[in-house]
C-alpha cells in the first residue's frame, strides 16, 4: 500500500511569491525553478547552455531550505546504494539524494507529483548550514533524472548516443553502449568535417514539431585544451538544422499554416548537457534522418535492421525508469514508432577515417 509522503506540492510557481527564479530546456522539456535566495536557483554548470529566459514550463520546482529532513517514507521503489534512492507515496514521488560527504543522511529531497509537473525540492539545512561550499540544487544526477522521468509522460526517449549533424543539416545518430566507440565516432567526423555534434553520449529523441519552424541557432560545448594543460570548454555557434535551405525555401514553407504541413512520422534528435569522454554538449536540435548502432568490427559494414531488432537494440542503450512497467510499455510503444519512422543499421566499424567515409557513400 502507498502513504502519503506528507507534503502539500505546488500548483504554479507562478504567484508563489519566490524572490528568484530561473528556467532552462533540454530535449524539448522546459524546466522552471523559483526559491528565496538565489542560490537556490542556480544552474550548474553544464546547465547555462540550456538556460532559457521565457516559456510555458513542463516542470515546476519550489526550492526550500528545511531545518532537517526525516527518513524516507513510501515503498521503496529504487536504491541507487551510492547517491540517490526513489520511493512513491499517494501525493507521487520522492527522490533523496546522499554523498559521503554528509554521511547517512540525504542532503536534499525532491517531492514530484506522479506526472512529473509539480515538484518541491527540499535542502536540508543540517547538513548544508556548515558546509563551506555551495550545492546547486540540481546537481547531477538529479537534472537527468527529473527529465529522464518526464520522459515517460511523452513521445520521447533518451538514448546512449552521439548526435552527428552534417553542415547539410542531415542528422545521423550512433547509438551505442560504453566503450563502443561513440567518443570516437565524434572524433572521427570533427575531424573530417565542419559537423555539429549534439553530445557525444546522451541524446533525447522525440517527434519532430521544429522543422517547420524559423531557423534554429544552436550552441555547442566542444572540449579544447587550455595552455595550462586543463580541459576548457568552448562555446560556437552554428545553425547546421537548416544550412542547406534557402531564404526562398524558408519563405514558401513559413507561408503553409503549421497545421497542414505534413510532419508525421519525422523524428528529432536533441543534445543534452550529459556529455562523455569528448566533452560535446549542445542544446541545439535536429531532424534525425538515420540511427547506427555502433560496435567495433572490421571492414565498416552496415547492415540493415529489422523493426524488432532495432527496437531490441535500441531498448537495450535506452535509459528508461524500469519502477514502472507503464514506463517501460510506453518507451517501447514510442521505439516501435521510431524505427518505423528512420531506417537503423547495425554498424561494425573500424576506428578510422574510412569509417566516415562510409557513411558519406552510403545510400539507403
Amino acid at each position: 500500500m502507498r502513504v502519503d509522503l506528507g507534503y502539500a506540492l505546488p500548483e504554479s510557481l507562478e504567484g508563489s511569491g519566490a524572490a528568484h527564479r530561473s528556467r532552462f530546456r533540454v530535449g524539448g522539456v522546459s524546466v522552471h525553478l523559483g526559491g528565496d535566495q538565489e542560490a537556490d536557483v542556480a544552474l550548474v554548470p553544464s546547465l547555462e547552455p540550456f538556460r532559457i529566459e521565457t516559456g510555458i514550463p513542463d516542470i515546476n520546482i519550489r526550492v526550500e531550505r528545511v531545518a532537517w529532513l526525516s527518513p524516507a517514507s513510501g515503498r521503496q521503489l529504487f536504491d541507487s546504494g551510492t547517491t540517490w534512492a526513489l520511493h512513491e507515496g499517494e501525493a507521487g514521488f520522492q527522490f533523496d539524494f546522499n554523498a559521503a560527504t554528509f554521511g547517512d543522511r540525504s542532503f536534499k529531497r525532491l517531492l514530484i507529483d506522479a506526472r512529473f509537473c509539480q515538484a518541491t525540492l527540499q535542502m536540508n539545512e543540517e547538513c548544508l548550514g556548515g558546509y563551506p561550499r555551495t550545492v546547486e540544487p540540481l546537481g547531477y544526477p538529479l537534472d537527468e533524472l527529473l527529465i529522464m522521468h518526464r520522459l515517460t509522460q511523452e513521445k520521447a526517449i533518451e538514448l546512449h548516443s552521439c548526435g552527428i549533424v552534417r553542415p547539410d543539416g542531415t542528422g545521423n545518430l550512433f547509438v551505442g553502449h560504453s566503450g563502443a566507440g561513440k567518443s570516437t565516432t565524434t572524433r572521427l567526423w570533427t575531424a573530417r568535417e565542419n559537423v555539429e555534434v549534439l553530445s557525444d553520449d546522451r541524446i533525447i529523441v522525440r517527434r519532430d514539431t521544429e522543422s517547420s519552424e524559423g531557423t534554429t541557432v544552436e550552441t555547442s560545448f566542444g572540449a579544447a585544451g587550455g595552455a595550462d594543460g586543463q580541459q576548457v570548454l568552448r562555446l560556437r555557434d552554428c545553425s547546421a538544422s537548416r544550412s542547406n535551405h534557402s531564404a526562398q525555401d524558408d519563405k514558401a514553407e513559413k507561408q503553409i499554416p503549421r497545421f497542414a504541413r505534413n510532419d508525421k512520422g519525422k523524428m528529432r534528435m536533441y543534445g543534452t548537457p550529459w556529455h562523455g569522454e569528448a566533452a560535446y554538449a549542445s542544446p541545439g536540435s535536429a531532424p534525425l534522418a538515420r540511427i547506427f548502432i555502433l560496435e567495433h568490427g572490421h571492414g565498416n559494414v552496415l547492415t540493415r535492421l529489422s523493426a524488432s531488432q532495432a527496437v531490441a537494440e535500441l531498448f537495450a542503450r535506452s535509459f528508461v525508469p524500469f519502477h514502472r512497467h507503464e514506463y517501460v510499455d510506453s518507451a517501447l510503444a514510442f521505439l516501435q514508432e521510431l524505427v518505423g519512422a528512420v531506417p537503423c543499421y547495425h554498424y561494425a566499424f573500424e576506428p578510422n577515417a574510412a569509417a566516415v567515409e562510409r557513411i558519406l557513400e552510403f545510400r539507403d
